[in-house]
């Protein structure tokens, strides 16, 4: 009997949605699962395979009857459940815990309903794989890894198997098949053929089978065919199989493998950009979700509410679906487009709803509001004090008709003390002194709601209106330099720290690159070449963009200056676009933020924002999965999360930008330049080089046109401390403390904060109810690349106890709600250590 043995894995790939809309994709589902059930009890030696969880649940919930087959299948071993995710998500611009709940909804639901747990992940069709997936494969039961992209002629391996290290060291087998994930109708035997001709000497094998994309699995064709080729093959046994199998076979050469120990990228990389609506909401819905949960854990053990487990179970389910490979990518019709901020907005509408429920109980406590009090109530969601800038509206009692007088704010904080604050236009447009918008540095306990009194003070009208006039010039001083804006061109033109040059001039630029209509950017790595940029506006321009009444505005204008940060205006337009920016700087500290309203009506370009750093040496490193990866591809496009960074080893300096919605860059010569928006065509794939994607002989809509919105914040300092301070501030600017002017009601004892963790760095990643209803949840993870040491204390446990935390490694740890009892996890919840921490202590 021959030793070699080739795994035939038959699989379906069927995307729920991407050039269809959902019903078609579950009216597919029900076709390919049908004939693939029936196949299987027709081909005595067939195994059909397939993943993603919510598949299934159509199943499950419109032909059940097909299901409880399916059920009786995998108990004899006909059909295997494979990879056990909820769907196949993009695999770079989720955060590491948003993929940590991709992976535990998909195993729960296997396990409830099959009593199975892959050890093979798949992602066959995601576009790149981020390293930081190592550990969270690791770390929730996963043995091995099965991917499809970026193939050969992107990404060079040492070999179709290899040993994937994570950023702390994790490992795990993965392989790359050498010819994707599905084959024609009728052509599965040339594929299975193609391999073994080009694999004579390899033991073991597998190769992946079936109509794919749009479903349909195996064809009573190719099933002949491929038993014609069993009974043809002498030197090597060809199986129908499943890939824990091949995995199994390859266990024992794991030691001679070759070991990969960076990211598998790229493939696509315009899916970093492309489709900035949904990429938005996607971000605001991650952020809130997490949030929301701290929020309803802790209000569930302070006794305030009973968690809202199936509530928040449906909006997470919402936010697993808009990380869908092809709906986060941006690479689906406009149909899906609109269908996916339809599922996030859902999502989000359930989460505010919990959350204000759950902010309302923090009032607990407090004390009615005194007489003429604006009770300002924050809620901090972070283990750690945070100091931040806080901007809260609200409504005076009555509007002021007196036009003599204007009513001003005086903030006090907890301890009474008047605290720096400044008025700024409010969000409505009534020309009445009633409606506030106040701006305030404000201190924040940990973990707990805190309360600042807001007091209106009447003063003479000509002082509190202010009207805003060029300076002599557009230098400012921060707390450890200066920051200069060009009024001349509106742009950054010296950003300095420490006696250090950060920016040079003409930092700041908009500028438009040329692009084609394929929204996944299939056929570049980079996108590099201009076609222009943004100018500011002439006076004339400017007057007609803001829509003010007179002939002209200044395009570059102070709109602000208070006690807190002054801002400054510049309006800029190229070809048919147009932007406002608006820079915000502070009256103390060094951080710098940018807000863009961009008016995109580009087609067929792309948008980069450009900062060009003083850096000589400099090295462009940022946030990733659970990880921080270090680029060393200069020009390419790149990808990254929250904040991006570039460094100088010769300065020991740091210039950071920490982003609320954008996923590319790229970095070259000392410029770095974040893309913010794409305008190709709708699932514009390129098919044949030299002929357009788009049709020519009509109009045909591209992708992100219209108003958009970003902000940035820029900093800059020692290397050795800003590694530690970016993750933190990130943190903070993308889930940022609950601000509401609303009244307690005096009832209630007043609460304690929730959580406190010594080390700011340590991220508290999740704060939630256990799956099963029975633990505390933490999860803790390190950011910086250092092993930490910290104290967390939870009060309402009366626990204090410490953790050690290695570089970029993920904790999870659980207290038995009725024991109290403090163990070790895995992602998926499950015990891995027996050992009990000392309380208290």
């Amino acid at each position: 009997m021959t030793s070699k043995t080739l795994i035939l894995v038959c699989n379906a790939h069927l995307d729920p949605v991407w050039l269809w809309e959902w019903e078609e994709g579950v009216a597919e589902t029900l076709a390919t699962f049908r004939i693939a059930a029936k196949f299987c009890r027709e081909y005595e030696a067939f195994i059909f395979c397939h993943n993603e969880a919510l598949l299934y649940r159509y199943v499950e919930d419109y032909e059940p009857d097909l299901f409880e087959e399916i059920r009786k299948l995998i108990r004899r071993g006909r059909w295997k459940v494979i990879g056990g995710w909820f769907l196949q998500p993009d695999c770079n611009m989720p955060s590491g815990e948003a993929l940590v709940r991709q992976i535990l909804t998909g195993r729960r639901y296997f396990r409830d309903k099959f009593n199975i747990e892959p050890e093979t992940a798949v992602n066959f069709d995601p576009f790149g794989h981020s390293r930081g997936l190592v550990q969270i494969l690791k770390k929730s039961g996963y043995t091995s890894y099965l991917f499809c992209r970026p193939d050969h002629r992107f990404l060079d391996l040492p070999d179709l198997d290899f040993i994937w290290v994570g950023y702390d060291g994790s490992e795990i087998m993965a392989h790359r098949p050498h010819d994707h994930y599905n084959s024609g109708r009728g052509l599965a035997v040339e594929k299975i053929k193609n391999w073994l001709g080009q694999n004579r000497q390899r033991e073991y094998g597998i190769v992946l089978w079936g109509i794919g994309n749009h479903g349909g699995g195996p064809s009573r064709e190719d099933l002949e065919e491929i038993s014609e080729l069993q009974n043809e093959i002498s030197d090597r046994e060809i199986l129908h199989g499943y890939p824990e199998q091949y995995f199994e076979f390859l266990r024992p050469k794991k030691r001679t493998l070759g070991r990969v120990e960076r990211d598998i990228n790229p493939f696509a990389v315009g899916c970093y950009t492309s489709m900035q609506r949904v990429k938005k909401k996607y971000r605001q819905l991650e952020n809130l979700y997490f949030l929301t949960e701290k929020l309803s854990a802790l209000a569930t053990l302070q006794g305030l509410q009973t968690y809202p487990k199936k509530d928040l179970a449906e909006a997470l389910e919402d936010m697993l679906f808009g990380q869908f490979h092809d709906v986060l990518p941006g690479s689906s019709i406009r149909q899906v487009e609109e269908y996916a901020i339809q599922r996030i907005n859902h999502g989000m509408e359930i989460l505010e709803r919990i959350k204000s429920r759950a902010f309302m109980s923090f009032l607990s406590g407090h004390t009615l509001a005194r007489e003429n009090e604006f009770p300002l109530m924050i809620f901090n969601p972070h283990p750690h004090d945070v100091h931040e800038t806080i901007i809260m509206e609200f409504q005076a009692p009555e509007p002021n008709f007196d036009e003599d007088l204007f009513q001003v704010p005086e903030i006090k904080d907890m301890d009474g003390k008047i605290i720096n604050s400044q008025l700024e236009k409010e969000s409505s447009n009534i020309v009445i002194d009633h409606r506030k918008r106040v701006v305030f540095k404000a201190n924040l306990n940990a973990f707990s709601m805190n309360r600042f009194s807001c007091y209106l003070k009447r003063i003479p009208s000509s002082n509190g209106n202010k009207t805003h006039t060029r300076p002599s010039d557009y230098k400012f001083p921060l707390k450890d330099g200066s920051i200069w804006i060009n009024p001349d061109t509106g742009l950054i033109d010296k950003y300095e720290i420490n006696g250090q040059q950060i920016l040079l001039p003409d930092s700041g630029r908009f500028l438009v690159m040329d692009d084609n209509a394929d929204p996944w950017g299939m056929t570049v790595r980079s996108f590099r070449k201009e076609a222009g940029k943004f100018t500011l506006l002439s006076a004339q321009n400017a007057a007609e963009f803001a829509g003010v009444d007179n002939g002209t505005l200044p395009p570059v204008r102070i709109i602000e200056d208070g006690a807190v940060r002054t801002v400054v205006e510049a309006l800029f337009g190229c070809d048919q676009s147009c932007l406002s920016l608006r820079y915000k700087v502070p009256k103390y500290g060094n951080e710098l933020e940018m807000e863009a309203r961009i008016y995109w009506f580009e087609k067929d370009k792309m948008l980069k924002l450009s900062f060009l750093t003083g850096f000589e040496d400099g090295h462009c490193f940022g946030e990733v999965v659970y990880g921080v990866e270090h680029f060393n591809r200069n020009g390419d496009e790149l990808v990254a999360q929250r904040w991006v960074g570039v460094d100088s080893e010769s300065r020991g300096m740091t210039f950071s930008v920490i982003n609320d919605t954008t996923y590319g860059l790229d970095y070259n010569g000392g410029e770095l330049r974040l893309s913010l928006l794409r305008s190709p065509a709708y699932s514009g794939h390129p098919v044949k080089e030299g002929q357009p994607i788009a049709p020519q002989d009509r109009f045909e809509p591209r992708i992100d046109q219209g108003e958009r919105h970003f902000r940035f914040w820029l900093n800059a300092g020692m290397t050795a401390a800003r590694k530690s301070e970016i993750p933190v501030e990130s943190r903070i600017k993308n889930e940022f403390p609950i601000c509401l002017c609303s009244y307690p009601s005096g009832k209630g004892p007043l609460l304690t904060h929730g959580l406190t963790v010594s080390d700011p760095v340590v991220q508290l990643a999740a704060f939630k109810i256990s799956e099963d209803g029975k633990m505390l949840v933490l999860r803790l993870f390190e950011p910086s690349g250092m092993t930490r040491e910290s104290i967390v204390e939870i009060p309402v446990f009366d626990l204090s106890f410490p953790v050690r935390i290695p570089a970029f490694s993920i904790r999870t740890i659980g207290i038995d709600l009725l024991s109290r009892q403090i163990i070790d996890l895995d992602l998926m919840e499950k015990r891995i250590s027996s050992i009990k921490y000392n309380r208290n202590g």
